[in-house]
């Protein structure tokens, strides 16, 4: 385990508790964590970095997902495929995490968020109110499909994936932000699960600092996810935006000037 001093300690325990809340409103809480564990430990392998992250990350969006879902009350027959599918697909991810070069990804990332922000900010309407696009089969179909391509995302790359999974949620499917942010949660704990679950195998995580920072993590989720309950989609809606364009300047830097 690399050596840790102790500010190097609390500068990773606040970026842990301001992606938990980040990540509770409107994911892409990794814009904050992942980059900060980078900095804090320039001696740790990407395995450990990566395991690590997860541990922490795990521990604030399974607070979150807990409030959403006293609060929110989302749909439990959506939520099932949504949920399984993702933490399947984000197991086969991890497992190809460290055969295919980040470089591959980053650019087809950041097309994607470009769109994702543009066709948000169109479209004031949008997620204003749920109005579901597919009934029955077709929506549970659906749900899935977007859990399993996510999650396999979340696994081999990892960066926006709340994002992600609440924009499917919202222009796919055609939730609300809220009740999308909801579901986004639930889905996120499979995972991270799923990833950890292949990482702790390969991947030695730093249990004692990853669960320091899953602490303030925690704290950070339901502070988030009280404040996206109380002040409803509207407030979802420019979090995202904001989220969403930090995450294309960072993914921008990457492929253009790293």
């Amino acid at each position: 385990m690399p050596d840790i001093s102790l500010w190097t300690l609390v500068f990773l325990v606040v970026a842990a508790f301001s992606a938990g809340w980040i990540d509770a409103v409107v994911g892409g809480g990794g814009l904050i964590q992942l980059p900060a564990m980078l900095l804090g430990l320039p001696n740790a392998s990407p395995a450990q970095i990566l395991s690590t992250n997860k541990i922490s990350s795990l521990c604030g969006t399974a607070t979150s997902a807990v409030t959403f879902g006293v609060k929110v009350r989302p749909d439990r027959r959506t939520v099932l495929p949504l949920t399984i599918l993702a933490g399947i697909g984000a197991a086969a991810g991890a497992l190809v995490a460290t055969k295919i070069p980040m470089s591959w990804f980053k650019p087809i990332v950041l097309v994607l968020l470009i769109g994702v922000a543009i066709y948000t900010a169109l479209k004031p309407a949008l997620g204003a109110r749920t109005a579901l696009r597919w009934d029955g089969r077709n929506h549970y179909v659906a749900a899935g499909a977007v859990g399993l391509l996510i999650g396999f995302y979340d696994g081999a790359v990892g960066p926006g994936t709340g994002s992600f999974l609440i924009f499917a949620l919202v222009g796919l499917l055609g939730y609300n932000f809220l009740q999308a942010s909801a579901k986004a949660k639930i889905a996120n704990v499979a995972t991270n699960l799923g990833a950890i679950a292949v990482f702790a195998a390969h991947g030695a995580p730093l249990w004692g600092l990853g669960l320091a920072m899953g602490a303030a993590n925690m704290v950070g989720g339901l502070l988030g996810a009280r404040t996206a309950v109380a002040r409803g989609s509207k407030f979802v809606r420019i979090i995202f935006l904001v989220v969403v364009s930090a995450l294309i300047l960072r993914l921008g830097y990457d492929v253009f000037f790293a």
